[in-house]
């Protein structure tokens, strides 16, 4: 059975997930402004992409919560998030450096997505040596 810190840390991001994926759900234009985006004079157009945007995230924090059973045996869930918690803070760096992004919207990346990747990566290396018996 894995160490009891991962299924741990899987609840949290599940439960993380949920929470900020309702938010973004049921408050679009809130969570808009705390993004930072609204300061460029960027008005939320189409609240539904923002909401689409939570209900993602709130469907990675089911997937999240399910492979806190066995987060070895559930390691491709956690590589769907690693992934993606890879691949937000290249946006990110992508749309600061056009001027696209404010700055300090960096606080939604640290929360959503680094806080979590050594986590989830020691959780990958973990399943991978199990499945090829490295030690």
């Amino acid at each position: 059975m894995p160490p009891k810190w991962m299924s741990t840390t899987m609840i949290l991001a599940g439960c993380y997930n949920l929470a900020w994926g309702s938010w973004a759900v049921f408050f679009p234009t809130h969570s808009f402004e705390y993004s930072g985006l609204q300061k460029l004079g960027k008005p939320l157009d189409y609240p539904q992409l923002w909401q689409c945007i939570g209900m993602i995230v709130g469907v990675y924090g089911v997937g999240y919560l399910a492979s806190a059973r066995n987060p070895i045996r559930h390691w491709p869930v956690i590589l769907v998030g690693f992934l993606g918690k890879c691949f937000g803070p290249m946006g990110y760096v992508y749309g600061v450096s056009r001027g696209e992004t404010e700055p300090g919207t960096i606080v939604t990346n640290i929360f959503n997505d680094l806080i979590w990747l050594p986590a989830f990566a020691i959780i990958l290396l973990r399943a991978y040596q199990l499945r090829n018996r490295i030690e």
